[in-house]
C-alpha cells in the first residue's frame, strides 16, 4: 500500500543525513521506525493485558494486604 509521508523541512534534512551517514535510504530507515515502534507498541499492549489480568486474579489478596 502506497502512502504519503510529509515531513517538516528539519526532519526530512535530520533524516536524509542520517541515511547518509548510515549509508542506507530514508525510506529503509522509516520503515525500520515503523517496525521498531509496532514491536513496542504491541509488547506494551501485553504487558498491560497481563497486568490487568493478575491484578483481577489477585484482587482480594491485594486487598487484604493493604
Amino acid at each position: 500500500m502506497a502512502m504519503n509521508l510529509r515531513l517538516r523541512d528539519d526532519q526530512t534534512e535530520a533524516l536524509k543525513q542520517r541515511a547518509e551517514e548510515e549509508g542506507t535510504s530514508m525510506h529503509a530507515i522509516l520503515l525500520k521506525a515503523v517496525d521498531d515502534y509496532l514491536a513496542r507498541t504491541a509488547h506494551q499492549a501485553i504487558v498491560r493485558k497481563t497486568s490487568k489480568e493478575q491484578v483481577a486474579k489477585w484482587a482480594e489478596l491485594l486487598e487484604r494486604l493493604k
